[in-house]
């Protein structure tokens, strides 16, 4: 089964970003894959009004979600929607959560992800100031899906810095993971490639790593490096920068085998908190 990872320079033009994805997943669909990942903000890179866009589209007065459901019954695929700004259901008043949506063929929401940590980070670039939490709500759960290329398990990003998301997936039946992302250049140079690579090797997951990879509006800049990384840790297929439509199979065998030699699952162990030694005085 053919898996895509699509890489995007999106900017803050809705309509355009739309257009351009659906470009992507075109030919997603037309090189086989049954499933494609697109990147974080997607739709809309560098816009301050995320709450008025997450509350249209809660109401069913935006244009992504019926474009991404059109998009996926159209083209027979199943897409993991990067991130949009979403409210949680029936709450279109509410802070939205930068959500990850899979919608399958036929055009239905098979699962939502809620990003659980959010990027509140003083990085050395250009904009030197992130906070994510001033237009987000923080995800509260761990999700994982049943796709036609195998259990999706969904992450987003910032997620890739905390290991213990991953096992809890992989306790939950992962074999493939999606990371939708707009790393930093700074933080992309320092540890994009080590993070990706590590979160697949230590879960025997396929990751699935879709990013942006340009110039945005306000001069941020984003790494790219997009990649689809096997259970081994091999990447299988990469883009430095630019747009990018990634492909690759899904070997479900090999990844079988690779869980038999070394059964890390089986080896976990769990130890008990640490109690803290009291101050030595003298």
């Amino acid at each position: 089964m053919s898996i895509a990872v699509i890489q995007m320079v999106s900017q803050d033009d809705v309509p355009a970003n739309l257009a351009a994805a659906r470009r992507l997943l075109e030919q997603a669909a037309e090189g086989g894959a049954r499933l494609a990942v697109l990147p974080e903000n997607f739709a809309a890179m560098g816009r301050r009004d995320l709450a008025e866009i997450g509350r249209a589209e809660a109401l069913g007065e935006g244009p992504i979600l019926p474009w991404l459901k059109s998009a996926a019954r159209d083209l027979r695929l199943w897409i993991v929607a990067g991130t949009l700004p979403l409210p949680p259901e029936g709450q279109p008043d509410a802070k939205a959560n930068a959500c990850s949506l899979l919608v399958d063929e036929r055009g239905e929401v098979a699962a939502r992800y809620d990003k659980l940590h959010l990027f509140d980070v003083d990085v050395a670039d250009a904009r030197g100031r992130y906070r994510e939490s001033d237009d987000y709500a923080f995800g509260q759960r761990v999700v994982v899906a049943d796709t036609p290329v195998g259990r999706l398990g969904l992450t987003v990003c910032y997620d890739l810095r905390f290991p213990e998301l991953y096992t809890a997936l992989r306790e939950a039946g992962a074999e493939l993971i999606s990371a939708p992302a707009a790393f930093t250049a700074v933080t992309g140079a320092a540890h994009w490639e080590i993070l990706v690579r590590a979160r697949a090797i230590e879960t025997q997951c396929y990751l699935l790593a879709a990013g942006q990879g340009g110039t945005h509006p306000k001069g941020r800049e984003t790494w790219g490096q997009s990649a689809i990384v096997d259970p081994w840790g091999r990447i299988l297929a990469e883009q430095a920068k630019g747009e990018a439509v990634l492909l690759a199979e899904r070997d479900s065998e090999e990844q079988a085998a690779v869980r038999q030699r070394m059964p890390i699952a089986r080896h976990r162990r769990f130890f008990p908190p640490v109690e803290p030694r009291p101050a030595r005085t003298e």
